[in-house]
């Protein structure tokens, strides 16, 4: 186990705070935050690349920050690949396998099952230069890995990648675990989607602070606050000021009926998140259109209401046109209630 105790860092740019976690054996861990929440200054403090200002490291209850780099069984990939220029794709990967001491038949059987497993079988002669920047990347994958070491750690390593091989990659990510059942793998992302679908638990990040450590599905179901709940989707939910009066919830003045699962606070001033697939086309609510953007097949479109500004999410390609006005629904069913200074409070009668 991996365990961060009150850990902090004096990092001129991007210190981390204060975090605290214990990371098991034989889990994948996603970091979601965006740029600048502390993501890669973490994985860079648990390698050992930068040092600890408070706090402490452990790993099976033995202090890592005493233990230098190279005997930390650890492994690492940046965003930009990192590849040794005079040295074949076979000879990179290898690489590592033959500083240990392994022999260079053991050292290149395995580095070839590695480049099998990043797609890449049939490339061991070919120099660094002769490949296009993804290639490159998943020969530095392929390094870090083919070392089995008991900590992985993954900067944005698909950031650079085309979609398709981004996709092939991340299902492979749990065979990398099930050929390690004692390795951890930290893997950091901007990207809520990523998150989501790799990670056994995830860690969402936040100005150097751990906002929230749990498995995916329960973060995303609830959020524990309003930050954590703009991060964890893409588009993200909207946040607006809503009222409790009289046991009615009231967006901008109207108060919103059909209500029936949620168990909604005593009356004052509270934060709702609506999420961008509660809102839908046709309805009784006046919107005006502020942008309409593709994503794939779907469109998202940026309304401004009454009650504020919010993110519409369209299944499939639509026009629409900037001071467009049209007329939207409001699904109620999922929307989350917090507290006026961002605490989730969403009870739901469904809940029990």
């Amino acid at each position: 186990m991996l365990t961060l105790k009150n850990l902090s860092t004096a990092h001129r740019k991007r210190p981390l705070h204060n975090l605290s976690a214990n990371l098991e054996s034989g889990k994948i861990y996603t970091i979601l935050g965006r740029t600048g929440a502390g993501k890669t200054e973490l994985l860079r403090t648990v390698m050992g690349l930068d040092d600890i200002s408070d706090g402490r490291l452990e790993l099976d209850g033995q202090d890592l920050v005493k233990r230098p780099v190279r005997k930390r069984q650890m492994s690492m990939v940046y965003q930009q690949f990192i590849n040794y220029p005079h040295l074949t794709v076979l000879k990179n990967v290898a690489f590592p396998l033959r500083r240990q001491g392994q022999s260079v038949s053991d050292a290149n059987e395995r580095a070839l099952a590695a480049l099998k497993l990043v797609g890449l079988a049939g490339f061991e002669d070919r120099m660094p230069a002769e490949l296009s920047g993804g290639q490159q990347q998943r020969v530095a994958i392929a390094r870090a890995i083919v070392k089995k070491a008991r900590i992985l750690l993954m900067d944005e390593p698909l950031a650079n990648l085309d979609y398709k091989l981004r996709e092939k990659l991340r299902e492979e990510f749990p065979r990398l675990l099930a050929q390690n059942a004692d390795g951890i793998i930290l893997y950091s992302t901007t990207e809520p989607a990523e998150a989501m679908q790799l990670g056994h638990e995830m860690i969402v990040m936040h100005e150097g602070r751990i906002l929230a450590k749990a498995a995916p599905e329960e973060i995303f179901e609830m959020p524990a606050t309003v930050e954590v709940a703009k991060l964890i989707s893409d588009p993200p939910v909207s946040i607006v000021d809503g009222t409790i009066v009289d046991g009615k919830l009231l967006l901008g003045g109207t108060a919103l009926h059909s209500i029936t699962d949620l168990k909604l606070p005593k009356d004052g001033s509270v934060q709702v998140g609506i999420r961008p697939d509660a809102l839908s086309v046709g309805g009784d609510t006046p919107a005006k259109v502020v942008l309409a953007e593709f994503s794939g097949s779907d469109t998202i479109v940026h309304l401004s209401l009454e009650f504020g500004a919010a993110v519409m999410l369209v299944e499939g390609i639509h026009e629409f046109t900037p001071d467009q006005t049209i007329s939207v629904s409001l699904d109620t069913s999922s929307l989350l209630i917090f507290s006026a200074e961002g605490e989730n409070i969403t009870e739901r009668h469904s809940d029990g």
